[in-house]
């Protein structure tokens, strides 16, 4: 038997970034988890303990922090490019470069005074948004958008029955439940169908500022002409948030499969430049409680929400012809 080195990779986890946008008595606030990964010629780091190939996870940390300051941030998409790059075209030993971000929203407190000021803030409880963004020395780069937390629940318009009874099935069919799910959903973009915003500002759309675009100032030769973004990274969030609540909304449900497909086929079908979507949805189990040992009757009004054990349902829904994720999904 011969031992060697398989695929590895090493970064810093949980930097935890609040960056304030001071617009006068106005601020913005963008409140994110950042972990970045690196891998590349690190065979001697494993093999030898020779760290000259080496960044420090300490380094990363600290390139979040100042390109928070240097850079701003808006959407977290373009943040995620913008150090994956750095990261693989600063090091000669950094071969390719993946950056996971979590956003945290946070929700105007208007002032008690109705004065001017507004920089008072309330954590939300919406859903968390996340992207995974991969860069590689070769040039190619991947940007998947997601939420995970989003909490929803149809009262009726849900079915289940005709499946597989055996001898160990107690679940009766039945023709009308709760169907409630926590969504976690991850979309993969087209590689044309963004372009890293050039200089984000850090504001956040949540707290009323708008969305950053456009190129960089040129301090020498005009270079090509840089083409639009054929959407920005926040616009497509919010589009495909939409798309996925009215498709769970408007789907008369037989299964949470049924629902799962409708979701992402709906997202698919609405939405530019997407062109793979990954759910994961648990069941969040409502069962109707008993009420007769107490005389009274229960009309579909009287649950137990149950949190475990649950079902989970898993699937992807994607573009027969989307190009190859290579490495976007890892």
């Amino acid at each position: 038997m011969v031992v060697v080195l398989g695929p590895n990779r090493y970064g810093k986890a949980e930097i935890r970034l609040v960056r304030v946008v001071r617009d006068g008595v106005v601020h913005h606030i963008k409140d994110l988890n950042v972990r970045t990964s690196l891998s590349g010629a690190m065979d001697d780091a494993h093999l030898t303990g020779d760290n000259s190939a080496v960044l420090p996870t300490d380094t990363q940390k600290n390139v979040v922090y100042a390109f928070a300051r240097k850079h701003g941030v808006d959407q977290i998409e373009d943040f995620a490019l913008l150090l994956a790059r750095h990261h693989v075209d600063a090091h000669p030993s950094i071969h390719h470069a993946r950056v996971e971000i979590e956003e945290y929203f946070w929700d105007r407190v208007p002032p008690p005074d109705g004065g001017d000021e507004r920089h008072s803030f309330v954590r939300s409880g919406r859903e968390v948004r996340t992207c995974v963004v991969h860069h590689d020395r070769d040039g190619t780069s991947t940007v998947v958008s997601g939420l995970r937390d989003l909490v929803v629940l149809n009262s009726t318009g849900s079915e289940f029955h005709g499946f597989i009874q055996d001898e160990y099935t107690t679940l009766p069919p039945t023709r009308d439940r709760v169907l409630a799910t926590e969504v976690s959903a991850r979309w993969r973009h087209l590689p044309d169908g963004f372009r890293p915003a050039a200089e984000p500002s850090g504001a956040s759309e949540q707290s009323g500022a708008p969305e950053q675009s456009g190129a960089p100032e040129q301090s020498g030769p005009p270079g090509p002409p840089v083409p639009p973004r054929p959407y920005g990274f926040g616009e497509s969030y919010e589009e495909v948030r939409s798309r996925l609540l009215e498709a769970f909304a408007g789907t008369y449900s037989l299964s949470l499969q049924q629902t799962l497909y409708a979701m992402g086929d709906l997202v698919l079908r609405t939405c530019p430049g997407i062109c793979e979507v990954r759910l994961a949805m648990p069941n969040r189990h409502h069962f109707a409680v008993d009420l007769t040992p107490f005389g009274l009757d229960n009309p579909g009004e009287v649950f137990h929400a149950a949190d475990r054990p649950y079902g989970l349902i898993e699937g992807t829904v994607l573009d027969d012809a989307a190009p190859d994720a290579r490495f976007a999904w890892e």
